[in-house]
């Protein structure tokens, strides 16, 4: 019979008071970078996951949920069939599989600044990205995503932040700051958005969220937030899409089913019209706490996230 005492286990401190366990199979690899410590774990429930200092990243088995809740809007929100797409982060390549589902985009760059942890996912996690580095489309840079912006004079349909939450004062805040933001904003083009994952959105640990949430209204005209329950972090997960024009709470389940059908190629697992109604449908308190926030995040008055 297995038991718990079967199993070593990964605990993750969720906040300083909370956190979750998983039973750990194996451990796939486990390093330290320049920049963070990552490991890769296979689990009992989920199978590999990605780890990165310390924190849950996403999960062989639910990554599908996550991923496309972070892609879909986005792309389905753009005036028109996409053609590029900018993706800030996302070390599994999965952002960007999700991406090249639109035949109609013919430039995905990726500027992930950890050469390291983007080589140990597609050397590991070839379940998650599925060949996308390998796509002839794909542009995969490893530098400082706000420097890049700054010099490059490329516009994106999509720009996606597929990063970790700012954990301590450091390069990774000047990501998450209206000044960045403005930065974004001008990196679209005309119908442009930008989707970003917001932390985490139970009772009590709001904060991210609705910061974040408010710091883009200082630069978008339509930011819309949403949320999915992502079950390998245990708890429901904040999601914000920021539009220079189309507000994604006004397209309805057919809408959205009608530009699946005519954006993406072959079948999505978790996104579709009634999941978007749902995922935009946020409940009264989390309203409630986006209307009183009044914090603005800057470059001077940075966010850490305990």
């Amino acid at each position: 019979m297995i038991t718990p005492q079967s199993y070593k286990w990964f605990f993750e401190a969720t906040t300083p008071v909370e956190g979750h366990m998983h039973a750990i199979v194996r451990t796939v690899v486990q390093a330290q970078t320049k920049f963070q410590s990552v490991e890769i774990l296979e689990t009992a429930s989920y199978g590999k996951t990605l780890v990165l200092d310390g924190r849950m990243q996403s999960s062989q088995a639910d990554e599908f949920i996550y991923h496309e809740a972070l892609v879909h809007p986005g792309l389905l929100a753009a005036g028109g069939p996409p053609e590029t797409a900018l993706v800030i982060g996302g070390g599994e390549g999965a952002t960007l599989r999700e991406i090249l589902k639109y035949p109609s985009i013919r430039r995905a760059v990726m500027v992930d600044i950890d050469a390291e942890v983007v080589e140990l996912c597609r050397r590991h996690l070839p379940e998650m990205h599925r060949g996308a580095f390998d796509d002839p489309r794909t542009a995969v840079r490893h530098e400082d995503a706000r420097g890049y912006l700054e010099r490059t004079s490329d516009r994106f349909d999509l720009i996606i932040s597929d990063l970790v939450e700012p954990l301590e004062e450091g390069p990774a805040c000047l990501l998450y700051s209206k000044e960045f933001y403005k930065i974004v904003h001008d990196r679209l083009t005309p119908t442009g958005t930008f989707t970003m994952q917001a932390g985490m959105t139970k009772v009590a640990d709001l904060a991210f969220f609705t910061a974040m949430h408010r710091t883009l209204r200082e630069v978008f005209p339509v930011v819309a937030g949403y949320q999915s329950f992502i079950s390998c972090f245990g708890t429901p997960w904040g999601f914000i899409l920021a539009s220079k024009k189309i507000d994604p709470r006004r397209q309805d389940a057919a809408t959205i089913d009608r530009l699946i059908n005519e954006r993406v190629k072959g079948s999505l697992d978790y996104w579709d019209g009634l999941t978007h109604q749902h995922a935009f449908a946020l409940p009264r308190h989390i309203r409630k706490a986006i209307d009183a926030e009044t914090r603005v995040v800057t470059d001077a008055r940075p966010l850490i996230v305990a």
